[in-house]
């Protein structure tokens, strides 16, 4: 399923700690069990993930009470057939749990992984890992001081046909890159828009995560953004551009918007290209749509479950059972926070950032 890539290897606290895992696996041939903090949209896709897998198991979940998105967390719980725990704190202390995904809001990621590690559970962030590239830096040291895995829920980058295009140029059969586009492009109404950050901490960060990945970290930053039939949502932007010149020279386009749905004939809806000198390679949610409305979305794009199955399934299985290290790094989360601060300050002084 997963073509080779080049992986780094683990830090070594975190390899002795395999050695004895491995070997406590091996004897006992059970799932691994894992929990839940939060209990939205997003949950439901991990649930999936782990609810196909042999190897884990869905102990429980907590959520906080009183959220509008989720005000029946025992009804979600039923429907997982999970426990649902009275508090983050006695999820996390629960002996017989391994790992925990946190699937919360952004601004809450790095209390509940902290708190979640120190318990000596290994930890899923979902995108955006941190709010600042500091928060993101202390959870990294957490893991490590902890001797457990944290790892960022950089999900396109487990998709087949991603892997497909990163082994393509590492290979050197796309020859030298030359420039990435990333495109989005799906409504989101007022009501949807007024419970999440604006579209550069919402959206761009998988833009920046798959930028990383393919061109190397950037040098130069600059961006644009815009408020467009905002409707009663002013305060945030739903429409950004962000352009960045890599280490290689290669160029890459960065563009999201929550404005407006694209139905062209060759829709950008989420779409990503790369280009090399030798060939290209080319990513499209609108290869695989079914003709149904998915919570905001006009069409349901069947290929974004995927990417988070694949994810999940790689956390379960190549982290939590292998010991494999994640394609993506928590210090891969913290560059990628620091492209969208330098985005944020190229809009606000309206000038190309250095990194």
């Amino acid at each position: 399923l997963f073509p080779r890539v080049q992986r780094p290897s683990l830090p070594l606290p975190t390899r002795r700690w395999w050695l004895g895992s491995l070997r406590r696996m091996k004897r006992q041939r059970e799932p691994l069990r894992v929990g839940f903090f939060g209990a939205g949209d997003i949950s439901n896709l991990h649930w999936e993930a782990v609810r196909k897998s042999s190897d884990v198991e869905l102990a429980g979940l907590w959520n906080r009470a009183g959220c509008a998105i989720v005000p029946d967390p025992k009804a979600k719980a039923d429907q997982y057939g999970c426990r649902l725990y009275e508090s983050a704190e006695a999820l996390a202390k629960d002996p017989s749990i391994a790992a925990i995904y946190v699937l919360t809001n952004m601004e809450s990621h790095k209390e509940l992984a902290t708190l979640a590690m120190e318990a000596g559970k290994h930890v899923y962030v979902e995108k955006p890992v941190g709010s600042t590239v500091a928060e993101i830096e202390e959870m990294a040291a957490c893991a490590e001081r902890c001797g457990v895995v944290c790892m960022p829920g950089h999900n396109y980058l487990y998709e087949p046909d991603m892997l497909r295009m990163k082994t393509l140029l590492d290979e050197g059969k796309l020859g030298k890159p030359v420039q990435l586009e990333m495109h989005y492009n799906i409504f989101h109404p007022e009501d949807v828009r007024e419970r999440l950050p604006g579209i550069i901490r919402q959206i761009l960060t998988h833009h920046a995560y798959v930028a990383l990945y393919f061109l190397g970290a950037p040098v130069s930053v600059t961006a644009m953004s815009s408020v467009i039939a905002g409707g009663r949502v002013q305060d945030r932007e739903n429409l950004a551009m962000v352009m960045m010149k890599h280490n290689g020279g290669a160029l890459s386009m960065l563009q999201a918007s929550f404005a407006a749905d694209d139905h062209t004939s060759d829709p950008w809806s989420f779409h990503i290209k790369l280009i090399g000198t030798e060939g290209a390679a080319r990513y499209s949610h609108n290869d695989w749509v079914r003709n149904e409305k998915h919570i905001v979305h006009s069409h349901t794009y069947c290929a974004y479950p995927f990417t988070i199955g694949a994810a999940s399934a790689y956390f379960a299985r190549d982290v939590l059972v292998d010991g494999r290290p994640p394609l993506s790094s928590m210090a891969d989360a913290a560059t990628c926070q620091r492209i969208l601060e330098a985005a944020e300050l190229a809009i606000k002084e309206e000038r190309h950032v250095r990194l």
